[in-house]
């Protein structure tokens, strides 16, 4: 009888921590920021632009939303002059928040950036895709629903 307690309680602390992982893997999630179209792109004139789509089904149950680009690397951030950009404050939205959609996801395509210092392609493709330069995060007011970091990296040049 001993040993039949000690194996529930064993397998109840193995769901318990199964179910805590996978909603702590929510945090960190790729699912919710598609990260197979993530990416960065330098354009021809020379600008970086982030873009990425946002699966709004893991959104369900919330209605707003907002999306921040952090640069994490000193010398992209001042290439591009700015370690945050959080989309809509300056760009059409207004800082408003973005409302999730009924279903499927959302692409997101980022104002591009003038880089004010010129960086080599190869250095900002090491930078992004090797380095985890930049993240993508979304949050409301009152958590963060998966953070990211953008690994792709494309180029016009």
């Amino acid at each position: 009888m001993r040993r039949k307690i000690h194996r529930m309680f064993a397998l109840l602390i193995g769901v318990f921590c199964i179910s805590f992982l996978s909603g702590c893997g929510l945090f960190f999630s790729n699912e919710l920021i598609v990260n197979r179209y993530a990416d960065a792109l330098l354009t021809k004139n020379n600008e970086l632009q982030f873009r990425f789509r946002i699966n709004n089904e893991i959104l369900e149950g919330h209605q707003m939303y907002k999306v921040k680009v952090t640069i994490h690397d000193d010398q992209l951030a001042e290439a591009i002059g700015k370690r945050e950009i959080i989309y809509g404050e300056e760009q059409v939205l207004n800082g408003e928040y973005l409302e999730v959609s009924e279903k499927g996801e959302k692409y997101i395509f980022m104002d591009p950036l003038p880089l004010k210092k010129d960086l080599h392609i190869y250095e900002l493709k090491n930078m992004i895709e090797r380095d985890q330069a930049v993240s993508i995060e979304v949050f409301n007011d009152k958590e963060v629903f998966g953070r990211t970091y953008l690994t792709n990296f494309s180029s016009e040049l």
